[in-house]
């Protein structure tokens, strides 16, 4: 018998699988924040950071070629906005860095 999501047209499947494992990620980016107690005033160890900006990186990603329908527009459209996320992303990464070395 196949299941209730078999039956769906593929692009909603593809949006709710898409859907599912983006909340799936935010959850791995909130346990890995270290969120609430006294961890709220730390800051984070540089494996967490790391997770962090690899799970946006992912999230980005799939919204860019799954909900902005990227994946079948062409490869100059997807290189730029591609290219916009990991540039926004090296420099936060920069500015973790630099105050890490900095405090």
């Amino acid at each position: 018998m196949p299941t209730r999501l078999a039956t769906l047209p593929p692009a909603t499947r593809r949006l709710l699988i898409t859907w599912a494992v983006l909340m799936g990620l935010t959850l791995v980016t909130m346990f890995s924040a270290q969120l609430g107690g006294d961890a709220r005033l730390q800051a984070l160890p540089l494996w967490s950071a790391g997770l962090l900006l690899l799970s946006t990186a992912f999230k980005a990603h799939q919204v860019l070629m799954t909900y902005l329908g990227l994946r079948d527009a062409s490869a100059a459209w997807r290189g730029a906005f591609i290219g916009l996320v990991l540039f926004t992303l090296l420099l936060v990464a920069s500015g973790y860095l630099l105050a890490q070395l900095g405090g």
